[in-house]
């Protein structure tokens, strides 16, 4: 089927210690499993990287312009980095926006994302299911292709 990038921004390494009543009790390793066998089963293969570092997510999505599609969870900086946009913007690759919470019913500076409008779709609030939809759509885009 194809290769898919997943990327995890800031604080996302604290997963299942950090705010479990907003972004539940998964640890990131639990969600990248269920990821890579998702994939697996379609077909497809998955690597995963995690930073903390804007200029890393910056080099990952760069890295990622041969694969067959991104998942993107951007943390903080999906409300204001423009570096992490320009990076998106920069290669071809569909890259899907992904967030654990509904970031709509969140803090109102949470609302805006600045990386929404270079990525081909965004999925929020399905907790860590939100990261098997976002498979799941790029999926279904390669067999459209």
């Amino acid at each position: 089927m194809g290769h898919i990038v997943v990327i995890n921004g800031p604080n996302l390494n604290l997963l299942g210690q950090r705010q479990p009543d907003t972004y539940g009790t998964d640890n990131l390793e639990s969600i990248n499993q269920r990821v890579a066998a998702a994939a697996a089963a379609a077909g497809a293969t998955c690597e995963f990287f995690q930073s903390n570092i804007e200029g890393e997510l910056v080099d990952a999505i760069q890295a990622a312009a041969s694969a067959n599609g991104v998942i993107l969870n951007a943390g903080a900086y999906s409300h204001y980095s423009i570096a992490i946009r320009d990076a998106i913007a920069a290669i071809n690759t569909p890259v899907v926006e992904a967030h654990i919470s509904n970031i709509y019913a969140r803090e109102e500076f949470r609302h805006r994302s600045a990386i929404a409008a270079v990525c081909l779709g965004s999925i929020a609030g399905f907790g860590a299911g939100s990261y098997l939809l976002a498979l799941q759509a790029l999926l279904a885009l390669e067999e459209n292709d």
